[in-house]
């Protein structure tokens, strides 16, 4: 009987484990076979100074008085083959969380790179040693091209160093998926750097998308994509591929997850008049 009991008991853990609901700062999602964590890095009071293209009537419309919350995020993904994080933030409390999910850092065999601002590459490495010591990482080639030699950035040439680097030629949006590894695809959202990708979820008939920064202040540009942040390096370029992918979410009822999106972090894309809303996922 005791064996029994200890058996269902370990069943249950296995069940629930995905959900992660008891982990501060951490949701947990399913794509078909696939366990989703959104993992929030850091939280913070939220800034307008950032979108200084929004008119002061624009921001009282949709800015509470209280104010609003700026959030980093990663996105921790478990296939039945591979353990994969989706940009590091600059790692301490995300490494703590994973191990309290059951996953230690030498376990994440892949790393996909949104882009390489310091803010998501920072938990790559510590005095020259890889973090994550039996990752590849993944990362589009413009991106490298762009930070580790056009306009070389020693703090992102630092990141790379440890790892094995396989670069890729993300695919434009609507065209025959850049497969990364199984079920996961890589898809081109220039604009905000050189060579920013979005990561497209597949298994079971399910998709999720996990954008990156395609925006940084939900409230704001998910209504008005076509305002830019400063943070984006070419504004124009960023405005049109926010909007492009947030037509492509709402237009195939596609979720969409952001590394600055407040927790939940995932939500579905809808039409609203000229723009867009967000309804997060319960």
């Amino acid at each position: 009987m005791k064996t029994k009991v200890l058996i269902g008991l370990f069943l249950l853990i296995m069940l629930t484990a995905g959900l992660a609901a008891d982990i501060d700062g951490v949701f947990g999602y399913r794509v078909g076979r696939f366990e989703v964590f959104m993992i929030v890095a850091a939280e913070r009071e939220g800034n307008t100074s950032i979108i200084p293209d929004a008119d002061e009537a624009t921001l009282r419309r949709l800015i509470p008085e209280t104010g609003f919350s700026h959030s980093t995020n990663v996105f921790l993904v478990r296939t039945p083959d591979h353990n994969i994080l989706i940009d590091t933030a600059f790692g301490g409390v995300i490494y703590e969380k994973m191990r309290e999910l059951g996953v230690e850092q030498d376990q994440i065999d892949t790393v996909l790179l949104t882009h390489m601002h310091g803010d998501h590459i920072g938990g790559l490495q510590r005095d020259g040693q890889a973090l994550l010591p039996n990752a590849a990482v993944y990362l589009d080639t413009r991106e490298h091209e762009h930070f580790t030699r056009t306009a070389v950035n020693d703090g992102a040439v630092a990141a790379l160093a440890p790892y094995n680097v396989i670069t890729f030629d993300a695919a434009p949006l609507g065209s025959t998926p850049n497969v990364i590894v199984p079920g996961v695809s890589a898809i081109a959202n220039y604009g905000h750097t050189p060579g920013h990708t979005v990561f497209l979820l597949e298994d079971g008939g399910e998709r999720l998308i996990i954008a990156g920064d395609f925006l940084h202040v939900a409230l704001v540009q998910f209504p008005h994509p076509e305002i830019s942040a400063t943070f984006d390096m070419d504004r124009a370029a960023a405005a049109d591929s926010r909007r492009q992918i947030m037509e492509y979410a709402a237009a195939n009822n596609i979720p969409i997850g952001g590394m600055h999106i407040v927790q939940p972090g995932i939500g579905r894309v809808e039409r609203d008049g000229s723009g867009f809303r967000f309804v997060p996922v319960q």
